[in-house]
């Protein structure tokens, strides 16, 4: 069975990056993975997404409209993929920025209040690897081990001494998930 992910928010908030490392992780467990970043000329601040399709079986298209789980980091993206998440599906999002709520009732969601505990850390760089903790505690389609290996990956060298708070980062989005709505 395939996972078909969405992640979205603002350039900078590591979004794509989050992607890759999903996406190296799986490879490394052998899975079948596809990975189709997007986004806008503006770069850091613009919008940002990723499709990041991880599972069993052959990926047929990279194209989709309806996502298994979507993960929400800005308004924008809120207003935008709400829709986009299949029915009983997963929308995972953190509350930082945004205005108004998911209203769904009919899947799954899911806070991840990752900059405000990564602000309380004194380090906001980790944001995205705790909002990759708490999405692979409700959805373990990735060991933590191939995680590990996906940032030695996906990360430049000269960063590899901070995989360790990344680790730590990762645990500590698996602690803060809260569960807002399941079906």
């Amino acid at each position: 069975m395939n996972e078909d992910i969405l992640i979205a928010g603002f350039g900078g908030q590591g979004v794509l990056s989050m992607g890759k490392i999903l996406a190296y992780a799986g490879m490394m467990q052998g899975k079948e993975v596809c990975w189709m970043p997007s986004y806008g000329p503006e770069m850091r601040g613009g919008t940002a997404n990723v499709t990041v399709i991880v599972g069993d079986n052959k990926i047929n298209s990279p194209i989709l409209q309806e996502f298994d789980t979507v993960i929400i980091l800005n308004q924008q993206s809120l207003n935008k993929f709400e829709q986009s998440v299949k029915p009983g599906g997963k929308l995972f999002y953190d509350s930082n920025g945004l205005t108004t709520l998911p209203t769904r009732k009919d899947i799954n969601i899911y806070h991840i209040p990752a900059t405000k505990t990564s602000v309380e850390l004194g380090n906001t760089k980790v944001f995205n690897i705790m909002v990759l903790g708490g999405l692979l505690k409700i959805v373990p389609i990735i060991d933590i081990q191939f995680i590990e290996k996906g940032l030695y990956k996906s990360l430049p060298e000269r960063s590899h001494k901070l995989i360790p708070l990344n680790l730590e980062a990762f645990k500590q989005g698996e602690a803060i998930v809260e569960v807002i709505q399941e079906l």
